[in-house]
């Protein structure tokens, strides 16, 4: 068991899941900016955010299992350092090529950060406590996802789109200096046949089959499409659309963390009071209320006066709480029956989340001559993919035993 104070780790494993909302908030104000500079359309525009996504959950098919071999921290030393590095190119880029190449390099980077950080919470705690453990993480994300927006916004009016990028290499130097000085070791026993091509592809296999990775995996996936919908289209709904500058914008994004922040409290509150099974199942009540609000007020809205932001933002305020319970329970849970292959059902589980994101962005992509109706309809269907889960696939393979230890409890 490591020496690491658990407010620590909460600190960790907030900074590093933290990596998606810097890498995609902080830039989302910026993207309209990039795509008049370089005078692109909004499709290619889209390959910079697609590709770091396809990037990310690629790289974690390779990160995950090297972590199980080698440990979690060699592996977030070199991810962070090559993150950084990443981040600073894309702020020098000179062209919109350079830049969707080196938001690719940022994607891979990004997974050895966002897979360890799911990999050590299973190294460190059973699955209900576990589920707690990542639910503070993901209060942490939250808080900075509100600064992400808000500063992206700022920095892109006043000072440019580069300096706006640069602040992701700032974020990528602070993380790896605290890994360096304090993150000890989570894994008890690497696997030195982890990268064996035999059981490598058996445990793939063995971890896709199981019915309870399958459900919580299928949940974060689908609560994490309707959250991408949102980052995907948002700014050209509010900017291009409905003419708000960017720092306006940023704002709106602030608020929306907001209520991500409260789900997170929500999620706590509940497992103190009842099973995770049972709290995701409440939390999809918010889901499709959310999902049907915004597509409800999108087409009773078309072409009127009061039609505006809060018409919006209110239904994802509602899906955002939700989201706040449903992603820490399903992300413990993915992992939960796979104490000695935790970097491994990781990855897995980020590389289907990612790879479903890739494929949502390329629609987007196609769609948005009419921004908010590509947005309502995303979500909405995400919203009825969650609520589904939730109240059937959940209650019936989501329950994971109370019983199941740490992996470093074994050792």
């Amino acid at each position: 068991m490591t020496g690491m104070p658990q407010k620590l780790i909460v600190l960790l494993l907030a900074l590093l899941l933290g990596l998606q909302p810097v890498t995609t908030d902080l830039y989302l104000p910026a993207l309209p900016a990039i795509t008049q500079v370089f005078g692109v359309g909004m499709g290619q525009a889209q390959l910079t955010l697609t590709a770091l996504l396809l990037a990310f959950g690629l790289s974690q098919l390779v990160w995950g299992p090297l972590s199980d071999r080698f440990g979690r921290r060699p592996i977030l030393l070199w991810g962070m350092a090559a993150y950084t590095l990443a981040s600073v190119a894309c702020a020098f880029a000179a062209d919109m090529a350079w830049l969707i190449a080196g938001r690719t390099l940022q994607g891979i980077a990004m997974g050895a950060g966002v897979m360890a950080a799911r990999a050590v919470v299973r190294d460190l705690y059973p699955p209900a406590q576990g589920a707690t453990v990542m639910s503070q993480a993901l209060t942490g994300l939250g808080i900075i996802a509100c600064t992400c927006a808000p500063m992206g916004g700022m920095l892109t009016d006043w000072l440019g789109w580069r300096i706006a990028l640069l602040m992701l290499a700032l974020f990528g130097a602070v993380t790896l200096a605290l890994l360096f000085w304090r993150f000890e070791e989570t894994l008890a026993r690497p696997d030195p046949h982890a990268l064996s091509p035999g059981p490598l592809i058996q445990a793939n296999l063995d971890i896709l089959r199981n019915p309870t990775f399958r459900t919580w995996c299928a949940l974060s996936a689908a609560s994490y499409l309707g959250l991408f919908t949102f980052l995907a289209s948002s700014s050209f709904v509010f900017v291009t659309d409905m003419d708000y500058s960017k720092t306006a914008y940023g704002f709106l994004m602030l608020s929306m963390s907001l209520s991500y922040i409260a789900g997170t409290f929500l999620c706590r509150w509940l497992l103190r009071r009842t099973s995770v099974h049972r709290t995701v199942g409440m939390a999809a009540g918010l889901t499709i209320t959310g999902g049907v609000g915004m597509a409800a007020l999108a087409y009773a809205g078309e072409g009127q006066d009061w039609y505006g932001a809060w018409a919006v933002m209110v239904p994802m305020y509602i899906f955002m709480m939700g989201h706040g319970v449903h992603q820490p329970c399903s992300q413990s849970g993915a992992v939960v029956p796979f104490p000695q292959r935790a970097g491994t059902a990781s990855a897995l589980n980020g590389f289907l989340m990612m790879l479903g994101a890739f494929f949502m962005g390329a629609w987007l992509g196609t769609h948005m001559d009419r921004p908010v109706f590509a947005l309502a309809h995303g979500l909405l269907l995400w919203a009825v993919v969650i609520t589904v889960l939730a109240w059937t696939a959940v209650q019936r393979h989501g329950r994971p035993m109370a019983t199941t230890q740490p992996a470093s409890a074994s050792a």
